[in-house]
């Protein structure tokens, strides 16, 4: 069912892009594109926050300003018939969800619309274009973080761009030159799996900020918590070279060295923060938001990824593997966040050797 109607026919040559699984994210970038006028947008979520962007239109929660989409000014429906006539259609469900969803949208996409992987992990494109051979599929990355607040509020609380694998089809800069007009940064890359892995291996904290149940300003700016991070970021590393997975640097900045940073006085880490990324100390990941809605997480396709990958290298990735754990420990206790503190959880996964980490 169509929730709210936005101007009668939406035929004058901008795109139509739709959003399936219009979540936080998906709510905040489809609100952009309508905000900017740039594209006919049609949203596809749970009925609770269709009934909420009907009752108070969208507040875009930036980090200077906000923005207010009205209710007639966007489309939100539960049904994904709405996304029939999509030109694009953006895909923003948890991967868990990906494969039922896609072979929902394979009776109903029409042959051509491009699908655009807006998710965590690494195979969710892969997974769309085995049931969507029919549609290009495009895999981005979101490299900023979205929290929903009650009546529609859609609150950005990082910098950072979309970044989005080049095509050189002119349909497909459409939709990117829309996401540009809408005020949105893209970055375009050529070979993006090295991106993914990238950014895969920063949201290795996203599991530690979901046990700790603090803001991720908080959590980062506490040594011990911190200390955790990068264990899980070196562990990750060695077990990505170990089997020959190139990965890019993270705003400029290679990955062992950001791990180095982490280690280093929290003084000094604040500065290094305020020099590569705006944040909103409100800002808490998707990871601690799915407890905090006693939701299934995605941390089998993060951290478990590299539990994966080292197990088909006949090798362990420990400390990955009890943050699994601990992880679904939460889940299955359905009170969300278990408010770790950060000392004992880094006692507890921490190797026997490892030195004894204090604040400051």
């Amino acid at each position: 069912m169509e929730m709210a109607a936005s101007s009668a026919g939406m035929t004058d040559g901008r795109p139509r892009i739709g959003v399936i699984g219009a979540g936080a994210v998906g709510c905040y970038v489809g609100g952009r594109l309508a905000a900017g006028a740039v594209a006919d947008v049609t949203l596809v979520g749970r009925q609770w926050l269709a009934d909420a962007v009907v009752d108070h239109g969208m507040t875009l929660r930036e980090l200077d300003h906000d923005d207010f989409v009205a209710a007639k000014d966007i489309r939100f429906g539960v049904d994904m018939q709405a996304l029939s006539s999509c030109d694009v259609v953006l895909c923003c469900v948890k991967s868990g969800d990906t494969a039922n969803t896609a072979a929902q949208l394979a009776g109903i996409l029409r042959p051509g619309a491009i699908v655009v992987s807006l998710q965590n992990g690494l195979r969710n494109g892969d997974t769309l274009r085995v049931h969507l051979p029919q549609n290009p599929v495009v895999d981005a990355i979101v490299d900023f973080n979205v929290i929903m607040r009650d009546h529609a509020v859609f609150q950005r609380t990082t910098s950072g761009p979309l970044t989005v694998e080049t095509k050189s089809e002119p349909q497909h800069q459409v939709w990117v030159d829309a996401l540009r007009a809408a005020g949105l940064e893209v970055v375009e890359v050529d070979a993006i799996e090295a991106e993914q892995w990238t950014k895969l291996l920063v949201n290795l904290n996203n599991a530690i900020n979901a046990l700790a149940g603090v803001p991720t300003r908080e959590m980062i700016l506490c040594r011990p918590y911190r200390s955790v991070v990068a264990m899980l970021l070196d562990e990750g590393l060695d077990v990505l070279e170990e089997a020959g997975v190139r990965t890019a640097k993270f705003r400029g900045v290679p990955l062992r060295v950001m791990s180095f940073i982490l280690k280093l006085p929290t003084p000094i880490v604040r500065l290094v923060i305020a020099a590569q990324l705006r944040m909103d100390p409100e800002a808490r990941t998707s990871m601690a938001q799915d407890l905090e809605r006693r939701r299934l997480t995605e941390v089998d396709f993060l951290n478990g990824e590299i539990v994966s990958l080292a197990e088909s290298n006949s090798r362990d990735a420990p400390l990955n593997r009890r943050i699994v754990e601990l992880i679904h420990e939460a889940e299955r206790a359905g009170e969300g966040s278990p408010n770790l503190d950060a000392k004992a959880l880094l006692q507890g996964i921490r190797p026997q050797h490892a030195p004894a980490v204090t604040d400051g």
